[in-house]
């Protein structure tokens, strides 16, 4: 039971907002009490916190899986892009944002889990890249992993990109055209085309 309720709570959570979704509507929902849910989770703050653990995690093990995978670099971070957007439902709302504006404390602690995960698959991706001469032999591998990141978090910031002027998919689709061209070799810019091509 506890697993039904983080898995609703996590479609609720990113369909509709952390802030948005009350305790209420969790519990009709998934046709249960408030009383039953709170057996597992003390308040909505601690289920927030167990969500996006459960999200971090899942996004996680997939990236790893990815990046052990056989695909070349450039592959592999469309790949990372496509499977990132749908284990995040394509945030429909702006969770991201919620969570920062209304649980500063859950998203100062998943920012820094999602730098390390980022930090290590980025610049194992860029020495790969390098190595089989899809990106540029002299750039600066901490410098490009930060602002890749930085990138990343960004395009998320409902301030800066409003859901209802930017579309938070293809808004990625243009953070990683503009990360892996500023970085790619000719070879490297083949392939990009190739793939964008294809989709």
């Amino acid at each position: 039971m506890q697993n039904e309720i983080l898995i609703k709570a996590k479609e609720l959570f990113l369909n509709h907002g952390f802030k948005s979704v009350t305790m209420d509507d969790l519990a009709k929902e998934l046709g249960m009490s408030k009383k039953t849910i709170y057996q597992f989770y003390q308040d909505k703050t601690a289920l927030v916190s167990a969500v996006t653990d459960h999200l971090f995690e899942h996004i996680s093990t997939g990236i790893s899986c990815i990046c052990d995978g056989e695909k070349n670099p450039i592959e592999e971070m469309f790949a990372i892009k496509e499977f990132s957007r749908s284990a995040l439902q394509d945030e429909k709302s702006s969770p991201h944002y919620q969570l920062q504006r209304y649980y500063p404390k859950i998203f100062a602690v998943l920012v820094r889990k999602q730098f390390q995960t980022i930090q290590d698959c980025t610049q194992n991706n860029l020495k790969k890249g390098i190595e089989l001469g899809l990106y540029r032999p002299d750039i600066d591998l901490a410098f490009v992993t930060r602002i890749f990141f930085a990138g990343f978090n960004a395009v998320r910031h409902e301030e800066l990109f409003p859901s209802e002027n930017f579309d938070k998919n293809k808004l990625f689709n243009l953070h990683l055209a503009y990360h892996l061209r500023g970085i790619a070799t000719p070879k490297g810019v083949e392939i990009i085309d190739q793939i964008t091509a294809q989709s």
